[in-house]
């Protein structure tokens, strides 16, 4: 059997959680009171511990006590990203992969870093239940409704001239400059750069209404059009 019948590229949703943010005894409390409301989405939850700005956590032990600590809250840790090398070697020791490397890593030498050319994806039919659609390294549009159970994900903006009932991530591969326009807000989900709010926590004033919403001082924000 060929191996691209075995192996396969797919995206998934992915939660990353600040490494820094455990030092603060009030984070366990909030993250739980953010979890009670709404379980079944973060049931088994798989979570990316970042590393950036934390000298500590160089043992695995280190690492298997976060994930315990992560398991009491039904969620699963199952990577790293902004790893220094001695973070990075203990957190394989506890069986853990390596996402997303810095930004500030060098190409390698001989070679010149050509960014790709932003491109937009245009969906002109409703986006069912169950469906991903994945604008990479562009923007996505879409001018039908999207559906609950249903995922937008884009590593730019994301446009939907309809209604969002499902979820919607901008901004996937860190662009924190990145926005989501819709024009009916019933989402389950809304996510930028990794900041996300889910349906529960959405203020009232905008629910159903045509709105923008940017990350701003590291919080979403949530303006009407």
């Amino acid at each position: 059997m060929a191996a691209g019948n075995i192996v396969q590229g797919a995206l998934f949703t992915v939660m990353v959680v600040r490494a820094a943010s455990l030092r603060d005894p009030g984070f366990e409390k909030a993250l739980a009171q953010q979890i009670a409301r709404s379980p079944r989405f973060f049931q088994s939850a798989p979570v990316v511990l970042d590393l950036r700005g934390v000298e500590n956590l160089t043992e695995a032990s280190d690492f298997d006590t976060v994930r315990d600590k992560l398991h009491t809250l039904t969620l699963t840790l199952v990577g790293v990203q902004n790893a220094q090398p001695a973070q990075l070697e203990a957190a394989i020791a506890a069986g853990l992969a390596s996402f997303a490397p810095n930004s500030g890593a060098q190409a390698r030498a001989g070679a010149a870093a050509v960014p790709p050319a932003p491109r937009t994806r245009v969906v002109g039919e409703p986006v069912r239940s169950g469906t991903q659609i994945y604008a990479r390294g562009g923007d996505l549009v879409v001018t039908a409704p999207v559906s609950p159970g249903a995922e937008l994900v884009a590593d730019g903006n994301i446009h939907i001239y309809g209604a969002l009932r499902g979820r919607a991530l901008a901004g996937a591969s860190g662009d924190a400059g990145a926005r989501i326009f819709c024009t009916r807000l019933e989402a389950e989900l809304i996510s930028i750069a990794g900041r996300y709010l889910v349906s529960e926590q959405l203020p009232a004033g905008v629910q159903a209404a045509p709105v923008q919403v940017a990350l701003v001082d590291d919080q979403l924000t949530i303006t009407p059009n």
